[in-house]
């Protein structure tokens, strides 16, 4: 197990606080009705807006293992402090707030914060109210930041301190983070296949957390509504399905950037061939890595049935044949240079523009991205040591020494 790291200057545990905030927000919106909005770093680390406009602040704290909360533990009286602050701003006990502490340490059993536990029953020997029990505990701090808070708390008529601290919820042994993927998986993402839910959950935490900055940044103005996350775990779900694949290298391109002038790579010679233009080359470039990528992705994450790949590029294969052969057709020993060229662009224009329109040609019936056909037909004129399809009717013999493989 590695040390926990002493060094004074570290902000390693504020960091995974603020990592926490996100992580065990979208864990209790997938437990909230679907109608409840949410917000960061508001009025709390976290507001939950229901749909009827009530609003439930909550503070995130991720403790050490084995911490205690006891009467004067700052992180309760911090967040009582930023509470008092709501309460008062929104007309007291007219407002629609409650208040939620969430914390991975446990409530010490000789605590008067037990009071605030879900689970908490009255039982007869407790004559004494929430308020009496606070307001004993603050007069026991010697700590000026107690003091504030307490000046603060005692601004309110005994009345409003009874229905400020009804509004108190503490959840003690909170999941931990790295625990909450866990909890995810087991609970909400239960509807979804077991192989599947792992790689479900890293897209899902991926769209939340890109939501969550874009809120944090003020790109987006607009909390995030439950149905937005349903719906998103919804339609990645559905990716994984028999009929269907995810696809997740849309707009992606290689981090090594993209040279059309020195590509060496065969099916860039082979398009260099047929006289291609460099913009489309560059597309073609595109669709290859994007293809090659997502179908890697596809192998590791086990979505692939065994001899799934071989049969669809043999489909591909034959599809290509079949036209070749009628593109073809007319061409002899004798053709000119310019009629092998442009026998080759049809060719190419028709893998390239229409066969994506085909459905026996998707890997699967519900994978329609284009740059998997497409950029899989350029894997096949990559193969080696000889290309499984061509372009140039001419291209076997005049690269055949080259690539080792005779016409």
């Amino acid at each position: 197990m590695a040390e926990a790291t002493t060094d004074k200057y570290s902000a390693g545990e504020q960091g995974l606080g603020y990592i926490y905030q996100g992580r065990l927000a979208l864990h209790q919106m997938l437990q909230l009705p679907e109608s409840t909005t949410v917000f960061l770093e508001k009025d709390d680390d976290v507001d939950f807006e229901d749909g009827n406009g009530g609003k439930s602040l909550a503070s995130l704290k991720h403790k050490a293992e084995g911490e205690r909360l006891t009467d004067l533990s700052m992180d309760f009286w911090k967040s009582v402090r930023i509470w008092l602050d709501r309460y008062k701003r929104d007309d007291g006990a007219k407002s629609n707030l409650r208040f939620f502490l969430f914390t991975t340490a446990k409530v010490g059993d000789d605590s008067f914060l037990t009071r605030f536990l879900s689970g908490y029953v009255r039982n007869s020997e407790d004559d004494r109210t929430a308020c009496e029990l606070a307001d004993d505990a603050l007069a026991r701090s010697k700590s000026a930041s107690i003091g504030t808070i307490t000046q603060e708390f005692n601004e309110l008529t005994n009345a409003e301190k009874e229905d400020f601290l009804a509004r108190i919820q503490i959840l003690d042994g909170s999941p931990r983070i790295g625990d909450i993927p866990k909890l995810v998986k087991e609970g909400p993402m239960r509807i979804i296949r077991p192989a599947n839910r792992d790689a479900v959950f890293e897209r899902l935490e991926g769209w939340w957390n890109d939501q969550v900055i874009r809120l944090l940044t003020g790109a987006r103005t607009e909390g995030i509504l439950g149905n937005e996350i349903s719906e998103k775990m919804f339609s990645l779900s559905e990716e994984y399905k028999s009929d269907n694949l995810p696809i997740t290298f849309i707009g992606k391109e290689p981090a090594e950037g993209i040279d059309t002038d020195n590509d060496p790579r065969p099916f860039v010679w082979q398009l260099r061939e047929i006289g291609i233009s460099k913009d489309r080359i560059h597309s073609a470039i595109l669709d290859f890595y994007r293809a090659f990528e997502q179908r890697s992705e596809w192998a590791r994450e086990n979505l692939l049935v065994p001899g799934e790949l071989d049969g669809y590029e043999d489909r591909l294969v034959d599809e290509w044949k079949r036209f070749k052969d009628v593109v073809f057709e007319e061409l002899d020993e004798n053709s000119a240079e310019d009629a092998l060229k442009r026998a080759g662009k049809d060719l190419y224009k028709w893998a390239d523009l229409e066969s994506g329109k085909i459905h026996s040609l998707r890997i699967r019936e519900r994978v329609t991205e284009p740059y998997v056909t497409r950029g899989s037909f350029h894997i096949l004129a990559n193969a080696t040591p000889a290309p499984r399809i061509y372009w140039h009717p001419r291209f076997l013999e005049r690269v055949g020494k080259a690539l080792g493989v005779t016409a």
